[in-house]
């Protein structure tokens, strides 16, 4: 690496980023100088902390501070792409519901819900089943001012509990949507590095002015982390460890478990534990450098979906798949739903139509990156989007 990041004795400095220029587009967000002021006085911080900060900062997080959906913002999601996702969803939710038995209440608890386009478009699908939506409780989990006020706009009418953290939910069944939330909690990385699991970490090169990677030697891999993979990989290589998604999925897979229902996740992963790096940046439907502009981009990381069945599996919930989005996507009737939109659509909306459903199942869009995975109680005998898989 150019330059010095720290006189931290432990850290052994990495390569640094392409560009030798300083950063100095978000040079006015006070997250960056806390930042560099943290690093100043630790010597670096870990990647979990830089993504965690750069995510949720309340004072310059790029989560706490924008709407980033959209042509206008940075990257779309699906329930932005088509209305028909979200009321996929509903209809999925509505069938689980009668697997479940027919609560007379249970809580849709979603993680992460964005601008509240998917609850929005999953509860018009509920109401054509007037049990089913007087049975559900509605609980969206959102800890952005911007967004939870975009999401009490477009779900303006409805009755909804705002949370910070997992709701209290008085121990009714539960349904959980996580639609691309897990990717967005933050993952320590670790290189292989003399033999040793050591930490990746992020210090601060003030020759350029920039953030970069290092490795803090001092702290290493949990040993019991350390699979037969990673005993055997070569030196240099990188691997992404998860706690927070683990604490997560272990907090949601322990309220079914407790008390019926189900979680779906949709997310781009994979379904293997894998070594490597998937730690990427976006801003403007573009990838940049992820330790580029800490609070003013999108920070996301592969989820490791064996990770997440494993867990789930050990707070005592049955899993279901994954199966990529595109398959569960069929499965659930994307096509017939589309189709039946496009008999009473003019020729523009029959274009989009037709984009939307393409971008969502087609291999070399959404289709095979995304994956999607339910866990539920052990009572449950089917579930929708995942016949051919019990």
């Amino acid at each position: 690496m150019n330059g010095s990041t720290t006189n931290h004795p432990e850290l052994a400095a990495q390569q640094a980023p392409a560009s030798a220029e300083p950063d100095v587009r978000n040079a006015d967000n006070p997250l960056v100088a806390r930042l560099k002021a943290r690093i100043a006085s630790t010597g670096h911080v870990s990647v979990a902390e830089f993504m965690k900060a750069a995510l949720g900062d309340q004072d310059g997080g790029y989560y706490t501070t924008r709407d980033p959906f959209g042509a206008a913002g940075d990257f779309t999601t699906a329930p932005e792409i088509s209305q028909v996702f979200g009321e996929l969803i509903g209809l999925w939710c509505v069938d689980t519901w009668r697997a479940m038995g027919s609560p007379r209440a249970f809580a849709l608890i979603e993680l992460g819900p964005g601008r509240g386009t998917l609850m929005s478009d999953a509860l018009r699908a509920l109401r054509q089943v007037p049990e089913c939506r007087a049975a559900a409780n509605i609980h969206l989990v959102e800890t952005s001012p911007v967004l939870r006020e975009l999401q009490q706009n477009t779900l303006r009418g409805e009755n909804i509990t705002w949370h910070s953290s997992f709701p209290d939910h008085g121990r009714t069944p539960v349904i959980f949507l996580a639609n691309e939330f897990l990717d967005a909690l933050p993952v320590e990385q670790y290189v292989k590095h003399g033999g040793n699991w050591c930490e990746r970490v992020v210090a601060h090169d003030t020759a350029h002015d920039r953030f970069c990677f290092a490795i803090d030697r001092s702290k290493r891999l949990p040993l019991g982390a350390i699979t037969r993979q990673l005993a055997q990989a070569e030196e240099g290589e990188i691997f992404e460890y998860a706690p927070t998604v683990r604490d997560f999925v272990s907090d949601m897979a322990h309220q079914v478990f407790l008390y019926g229902g189900a979680g779906l996740i949709v997310d781009y992963g994979y379904t293997r534990h894998a070594i490597g790096q998937t730690l990427q940046a976006v801003r403007r439907h573009r990838p940049i450098d992820p330790l580029e502009s800490p609070g003013e981009c999108d920070l996301t990381a592969h989820v490791d979906f064996q990770l997440v069945g494993e867990t789930a599996q050990n707070a005592g919930t049955k899993i279901w798949g994954p199966v990529d989005q595109s398959v569960f996507l069929q499965r659930i009737g994307i096509i017939e739903r589309t189709n039946i939109l496009l008999k009473r659509a003019n020729v523009s909306q029959a274009h989009d139509l037709r984009t939307a459903m393409t971008r969502l199942i087609a291999p070399a869009e959404m289709g095979a990156l995304f994956k999607v995975m339910a866990m539920t109680d052990q009572r449950l005998s089917s579930l929708a989007g995942f016949e051919a898989d019990s």
